[in-house]
């Protein structure tokens, strides 16, 4: 991959991540689900990646390996330091190492029920980095913490109350705060807004958005919704069992898709203009996801794929960038006319 290197706040290459599948009362390692399987991406310096495609693709997994939430089996995570300007490994930090840089890496959780302490009020839930990594206390534990809950759109006054007594679009706001508390440079936004309704959807997305302008963040937004997707994101990729199939500007991703996988995505976004969507053929794809433990050789979507040709079983193809900035993993990339979404219509 190609891209100036002094906009470039994350660059991930090569990264794995493999689950030992277990046997036996010694458990016996007798195979790996390969939950991330060789992904390359890059994200510049205060831009949104979206992250898209089917449960169990590997996406969550991809975005927790980033700040070694979960520990990668193999690859490079490079990441822009703060202090230094420097791209490091994450992945040969030590604990200290990696204790500072985490203070520039956050996570905002999928669901805010169950990612919030039910014991701690929110005073404790939103202060707790601040007290561990910055040793505030007191009045200036509770001034930054009644700051962080404005920004979020929550009155400070509530600091006193626990999660309980919050909706859920509210919690997640309390999230968002907990993430924010340490000014990060990169957030890992792992599927916000799947589990909120959908007037609550549109607050949080406009939320984000928000902050990313006034404090400057960069954003890898995982998701299954592609037309939540299309609204935040400045470029999207694409993963089919562990692999990264396309990526590429939203527009042109969306309008000219170049992989018959994010085609058939495209093809199940609803259409709000009943005339265009008679213009378009929806796309029911064949079979079942292929196994991470156990993929098919070659390209793992041929045995889905309606375009598939002998060298797709045999051979796996290569992330290559076909045109400026538009990567895809298709040996057919050059030959197909894939249809996307009509310009100018909101999925």
């Amino acid at each position: 991959m190609v891209e100036t290197q002094e906009r470039l706040l994350l660059e991930v290459k090569g990264l794995k991540k493999y689950f030992p599948i277990t046997k036996g009362f010694l458990r016996k390692t007798i195979g790996y689900v390969k939950a991330v399987d060789g992904v390359d991406f890059y994200i510049r310096d205060r831009e949104t990646l979206g992250l898209v495609g089917e449960s169990g693709c590997g996406k969550t997994t991809t975005g927790r390996c980033l700040p070694r939430a979960i520990e990668p089996t193999e690859g490079k995570i490079l990441f822009r330091d703060r202090e230094t300007g420097e791209m490091i490994n994450i992945r040969e930090l030590d604990k200290e190492g990696l204790k500072r840089v985490r203070k520039q890496i956050q996570i905002i959780f999928q669901d805010p029920y169950s990612s919030l302490n039910p014991r701690m009020t929110l005073l404790q839930i939103v202060g707790e980095p601040l007290m561990i990594n910055e040793g505030m206390h007191g009045s200036e534990l509770e001034d930054r913490v009644a700051e962080l809950l404005r920004s979020v759109g929550l009155r400070p006054e509530y600091m006193r109350r626990y999660p309980h007594a919050f909706s859920g679009g509210q919690r997640q706001r309390i999230g968002i705060a907990r993430a924010l508390a340490l000014n990060p440079r990169f957030i890992v936004c792992d599927e916000p807004v799947s589990a909120l309704d959908v007037s609550v959807q549109a607050q949080i997305l406009n939320l984000l958005e928000d902050l990313r302008d006034q404090l400057g963040l960069t954003y890898l937004f995982v998701a299954h919704d592609l037309s939540v997707v299309k609204h935040i994101s400045d470029r999207v990729a694409v993963m089919y069992v562990g692999k990264l199939v396309e990526m590429a500007e939203t527009d042109e991703l969306y309008e000219s898709p170049k992989h018959p996988y994010t085609e058939a995505l495209m093809s199940a976004v609803p259409r709000p203009d009943p005339r265009v969507a008679r213009l378009k053929q929806r796309i029911v794809l064949a079979g079942e996801v292929a196994n991470p433990a156990n993929p098919p050789s070659g390209c793992y979507f041929h045995p889905r794929c309606r375009y598939a040709q002998p060298i797709c079983s045999q051979e796996l193809p290569t992330l290559r960038e076909i045109s400026p900035g538009h990567f895809v993993s298709c040996h057919l990339a050059d030959q197909l006319t894939l249809q996307g979404i009509v310009k100018g219509v909101s999925p």
